[in-house]
């Protein structure tokens, strides 16, 4: 089975800091995968060269079989309608409603009548739980509905891969575990790819078909949940287990 996205030797620093030091990674297609880490360690970073945000300062980004590493921003425009992404405070339009929040890739990438928009976001709306929130506007959400909003919001356009940037980050633990159903919904029920940042252990063991483990500038371990409790590197088995001792430094 070929990569969905493939990271090759991926080098990216910001003035004498080396955030991605030779950086290999291979996501498979329909699959969740969960890349793991410190907060500050470069995950985000990661996830921004995968839609072409980021220009890495070598190394390559391949995409569906495209190598996007030295693409024009004209020719990022198809490859990014390939990914829905869900922002980790959810980045809803506060001036609009939910329906309008739901509606705006539609209205900005179609064609399509307002009418079929309208179906489609009240199709989405009720994939997450919230049929009938439409004339909602944002300030009248609890995180986890605005999380949802925008989880609706990122797959409207019925992409290929859906990026989750700390999708459980600030969620009690009923509502993560919510979101988490949602993730692997997202993934069973449209078919997506699904590539999730997270430093949350139990989420990730929860929801993985496979996890990479990020750690100065580099994947140091991947697998299926399994092979990550089982690994025997020590900064792997330190943050899994969420301990202070060990070579992780607390910096």
């Amino acid at each position: 089975m070929q990569p969905i996205i493939t990271c090759e030797n991926l080098q990216k620093s910001f003035g004498e800091q080396a955030v991605l030091r030779g950086l290999d990674l291979a996501v498979k297609p329909d699959a969740v995968s969960v890349i793991i880490g410190r907060s500050g360690g470069g995950k985000s970073v990661l996830l921004k060269h995968l839609i072409g945000l980021m220009r890495p300062d070598s190394g390559r980004v391949v995409v569906d079989g495209q190598d996007i590493t030295a693409f024009s921003e004209k020719d990022l425009v198809p490859v990014r309608k390939k990914f829905g992404l869900l922002f980790q405070e959810a980045a809803l339009f506060d001036s609009m409603t939910v329906e309008e929040n739901v509606a705006f890739p539609l209205m900005e990438h179609t064609s399509l009548s307002r009418s079929d928009i309208r179906d489609i976001v009240h199709d989405k709306l009720a994939a997450v739980g919230l049929s009938g929130a439409g004339a909602k506007m944002p300030a009248e959400l609890s995180g986890g509905m605005r999380k949802r909003v925008g989880l609706a919001r990122a797959v409207a356009l019925d992409p290929k891969i859906v990026l989750f940037d700390e999708p459980t980050s600030g969620l009690d633990p009923v509502m993560s575990a919510a979101i988490n159903d949602l993730i692997l919904r997202t993934q069973s029920e449209f078919g997506a790819t699904c590539v999730v940042i997270s430093h949350d252990i139990q989420a990730t063991m929860a929801i993985a078909d496979d996890i990479f483990m990020l750690y100065d500038g580099r994947i140091i371990a991947s697998g299926t949940p399994q092979d990550i409790q089982n690994a025997d590197d020590p900064v792997v088995q330190q943050f899994i287990q969420g301990r202070a001792d060990g070579p992780i430094g607390l910096t």
